[in-house]
């Protein structure tokens, strides 16, 4: 896996807002205040419950859903209000694999002609239209990156299996080369076995092409596997950032280090550890103060009076939203039941 430099950032996300406005004046806010950067070649796994608004933010970055207000700057541009013709030229630079492998293939249209859309409609490397024998040659390499045989360009989406299927929106995904791609929940409809597969590949890819990732997933054992950068969600908001050893091992958050201790461990013996109390708050009635101190064990005053925000507690860019971090010690116990 590549390892960033000290390049500009590829992504810099500035206080990203996705607001919905509900009957009776109420505000469903599924992006809270967002603001993160993603270096090139980095693998930046984003994780939370289901609803924590970790789709929606996936798809505000690459403009699919209008984000509300903030930033987004893709190779240091705005694209947060960049109209659609002049955002078009960008779309071959990022790209987007979906959580249902099925519902985003036109089930009338072979694999051939899918995967020959993109390539018709925008311009090779030099700004030249792509010629059919062009168009014929990439479809090749395109099966043999994501490992499918060149005769299932020629079959329907119906006729393959949930993996395969994913990795024909994998070879769609990169068909035009893209520098960025936000992978939302791509293995998530998947079998245990055909996960892994789906994970080295995603792997191997990155290796060869020297791809960035934003992994989003609600599976903290599937994203360590192939992130080196994990964002904690929360009711809209990252609670917790940081390298991927340091925010899966020594947790900083009470919510975070609950996530990780979730994870099944093949040792026996150990004590359970305690779940959390509680559901998810309404995103549209939000707690007062930190988000997560209905469920939080270590909640004291100052938590129910006062909105924490992210800050670093180290050098290594690990920071979080919690005004009472647990310590390594503190975090190492929970974890471990």
């Amino acid at each position: 896996m590549k390892t960033s430099g000290k390049s500009a950032p590829i992504l810099d996300v500035c206080d990203l807002y996705k607001t919905y406005r509900l009957p009776r004046r109420q505000e469903l806010k599924a992006v809270d205040g967002v603001s993160f950067s993603v270096m090139p070649g980095e693998v930046l796994g984003i994780v939370g419950e289901s609803g924590c608004g970790k789709s929606t933010l996936g798809r505000c970055l690459l403009k699919l859903t209008p984000a509300t207000s903030g930033q987004v700057l893709f190779e240091g541009r705005d694209i947060t209000h960049l109209p659609e013709r002049t955002l078009r030229p960008l779309r071959q630079r990022m790209q987007m694999v979906f959580q249902d492998s099925y519902a985003s293939l036109n089930p009338r249209r072979r694999i051939g002609d899918l995967l020959a859309e993109p390539l018709k409609v925008h311009p090779d490397a030099q700004g030249h239209k792509r010629s059919s024998a062009a168009i014929a040659t990439r479809l090749q390499e395109l099966m043999e990156l994501v490992s499918l045989p060149t005769t299932a360009l020629a079959r329907y989406p119906h006729e393959f299996s949930g993996g395969q299927r994913q990795r024909i929106n994998i070879a769609r995904a990169i068909a035009l080369s893209p520098q960025l791609i936000v992978a939302d929940e791509p293995v998530s409809a998947l079998d245990v076995s055909v996960q892994a597969q789906i994970i080295n590949l995603f792997a191997d890819l990155q290796k060869q092409l020297g791809l960035t990732y934003i992994f989003i997933a609600h599976d903290l054992a599937v994203v360590r596997q192939i992130s080196n950068r994990v964002a904690v969600m929360y009711l809209g908001r990252i609670v917790e950032i940081g390298d991927a050893d340091a925010v899966l091992h020594t947790p900083a958050h009470p919510y975070t280090a609950a996530l990780t201790a979730a994870i099944p461990r093949p040792v026996t013996g150990l004590a359970r550890p305690v779940p959390l109390q509680g559901d998810v708050p309404s995103p549209i009635n939000r707690p007062s103060g930190c988000r997560f101190h209905t469920r939080c064990p270590y909640m004291q005053t100052r938590c129910q009076e006062e909105d924490p925000i992210l800050h670093p507690i180290d050098d290594s860019g690990h920071e979080v939203a919690c005004h009472f971090p647990l310590s390594p010690v503190a975090s190492a116990t929970h974890c471990n039941g």
